[in-house]
């Protein structure tokens, strides 16, 4: 598949991940979470064409939009969740590599496409899978979960403290007509939950559908237990999480001394300048350790 748009995604924090990633020219790199290609780019620059990457991602749209920006480069794209990577490597032959990095957030591509549903500023389908070509939808799970089901998930995946609340509005609009788009289920919830400031009301319902639909701390959690295997003594692992959840489960994976030493104590953010010229990057957080 290819494609002639270009991605309009802005890689968070490369300067910080090149850093303290530090490839080196020969070396064998996995970037689990390829996008537009930007962060997969800056480490093929650094391995040259004597080292090797292999860049997955979930998604075929966007491995096809990131083909463009990585002609000429040693890597290969593969359509793959990062929670397969063990699967994917045995495939090639590589036993272990010099260094996985993955950036857990979804890009500005996927948000831009209403036919996503993975925004509910725009209207579109109520569907927020990140590859469109399996698994169940959000309305889906919006029209089929139990009332209950719904609240464990708004309060696990959102921390949304209206849980209970929002599930129970759901239920009673989805009798009279099942939910089909994100404006509908976007009016649902903010007909029943507070305005905190700036914040969208349907901002944590968002959230936790999509981590749900894509089992993102599944995967995650996934990922982290299969990296010790498969990174080499001396190697390096860097993640960059969106919010808490992903990022406590990272911070723990890392602070396992007989598996991990931190690059990094203290987790790296973005600066003002870059969330000045990058908003979304406000919320972006490194952390990096060596496989000891």
């Amino acid at each position: 598949m290819s494609t002639d748009r270009v991605p309009v995604h802005a890689s968070v924090l490369p300067v910080e991940v090149l850093a303290l990633l530090d490839p080196k020219p020969g070396e064998t790199w996995i970037d689990c979470t390829t996008g537009g290609g930007g962060h997969t780019r800056l480490i093929a620059e650094r391995v040259g064409p004597a080292g090797r990457v292999i860049g997955l991602d979930q998604d075929p749209t966007m491995l096809a939009l990131a083909r463009g920006r990585l002609d000429g480069l040693p890597i290969e794209l593969v359509h793959a969740n990062f929670d397969q990577l063990a699967e994917v490597l045995a495939a090639r032959g590589v036993a272990t590599v010099d260094g996985v990095f993955a950036d857990l957030g979804f890009s500005s591509d996927q948000l831009a496409e209403r036919a996503r549903g993975l925004s509910f500023r725009d209207d579109g389908p109520l569907d927020m899978r990140l590859d469109p070509t399996t698994g169940a939808t959000a309305a889906d799970l919006v029209n089929r979960m139990s009332e209950a089901g719904l609240a464990d998930v708004f309060w696990e995946f959102g921390e949304e403290r209206h849980s209970r609340r929002v599930a129970r509005r759901i239920v009673e609009r989805r009798e009279a007509k099942p939910f089909e788009t994100t404006a509908e289920l976007a009016s649902a919830v903010r007909s029943c939950v507070p305005r905190s400031g700036a914040i969208d009301p349907a901002t944590r319902v968002f959230q936790a559908l999509r981590i749900a639909v894509n089992d993102e701390l599944g995967a995650l959690d996934r990922l982290l237990a299969a990296l010790p295997k498969l990174v080499k003594p001396g190697g390096r692992a860097g993640i960059i999480s969106f919010h808490s959840l992903e990022d406590r489960r990272v911070k723990q994976a890392f602070r396992v001394a007989t598996v991990w030493h931190p690059v990094n104590k203290k987790v790296v953010e973005a600066g003002a300048e870059e969330t000045a010229r990058n908003p979304r990057a406000r919320s972006a957080k490194l952390r990096v350790a060596v496989r000891t």
